[in-house]
């Protein structure tokens, strides 16, 4: 039997790799693309030699070239943290647009059904919670954090227009908080910081009054969900995500409990347009995908711990 040809667009970095696992894992021959601006080849080193897995180091914005058939194409290329866009605007626009463009247009190429990487932040900062997905957001435009958010709701767009005009068999993920083994300890994000920060005793930094919330969701039930999204009929997003909510005081408390760190909490200004709430509604998951999270966040936290530990790096 011919085995199932997958390509993951960002498949080098923290998420992207842990799905070219899971393809492997089902029997699909994997094709990794990454021009490893944020990614890592450490990622996918274990995967190197395995007959199923091959790695194109490539630019997606760039014309693609990949010969043979395929049927799946996963597109998770993008800077997906606060330091990241921040620091990288133009490319994260770039790949949002460009990069969306060419990955659909290998996908319409191939007959390959195409799934997006979007996320929660096409919310914004919400007026809505928990968000739904048939909530459209409270996003700035031309904010600082503009260029994350609106790269993700044209990549979203241009892929229902791709679904209407050329009857391209897509799938949207609208991807809530997510941590785990692999995350970049300096990406920016709470999680890898806090750890950081608890691990080495320093101050750990809150941004805001800490009462701001956020939802975490471990990534083997993320990468549960998106596989289940693949696998499924349905076109418009989905969020897939873990809706028990928790303020980042609380959660930076949390962090410091399980570490046995003797670290104090420090708060500095809050970012431009940060959402103040972010919590999944996963009713349609729950109900299309028959998907909800099984990793409760404290055993989560101890698994990305242990994980940060082991680096030495710290």
């Amino acid at each position: 039997m011919n085995k199932k040809i997958a390509i993951v667009t960002g498949g080098a970095g923290f998420l992207g790799s842990h799905l070219c696992d899971r393809l492997v894992k089902e029997g699909m021959k994997v094709i990794c693309i990454d021009n490893l601006l944020t990614g890592n080849t450490d990622n996918i080193s274990h995967l190197f030699g395995n007959e199923n897995f091959s790695f194109i180091k490539h630019d997606v914005t760039n014309y693609i070239f990949v010969p043979g058939k395929v049927d799946y194409i996963l597109h998770f290329a993008s800077p997906a943290s606060p330091i990241d866009y921040l620091k990288l605007p133009i490319q994260t626009l770039k790949v949002g647009s460009l990069g969306t463009h060419k990955v659909l247009g290998l996908a319409k190429e191939k007959k390959a059904r195409f799934l997006l990487a979007s996320t929660s932040e096409v919310y914004g900062d919400p007026n809505v919670h928990p968000q739904p997905e048939d909530y459209w957001g409270n996003v700035n435009p031309i904010g600082p954090r503009g260029v994350y958010d609106e790269a993700k709701r044209f990549a979203e767009a241009l892929t229902m227009a791709y679904y209407r005009y050329h009857g391209l068999d897509t799938r949207i993920v609208r991807i809530f908080n997510t941590f785990g083994p692999r995350m970049r300890l300096n990406d920016g994000r709470a999680l890898p910081a806090f750890i950081a920060q608890a691990l080495t005793g320093k101050d750990i930094t809150i941004f805001g009054d800490g009462m701001q919330t956020r939802s975490f969701c471990f990534v083997s039930d993320q990468v549960e969900g998106i596989f289940k999204l693949l696998m499924s009929d349905e076109v418009e997003p989905v969020n897939i995500g873990n809706p028990e909510e928790i303020t980042i005081k609380d959660f930076a408390e949390e962090i410091i409990k399980l570490t046995g760190s003797k670290s104090k909490i420090v708060y500095k200004e809050l970012p431009i347009d940060d959402p103040k709430v972010r919590q999944p509604d996963i009713s349609k998951a729950k109900k299309i995908l028959k998907w909800q999270p099984i990793i409760e966040r404290n055993e989560g936290l101890k698994m990305a711990i242990e994980y940060f530990k082991n680096l030495n790096v710290l």
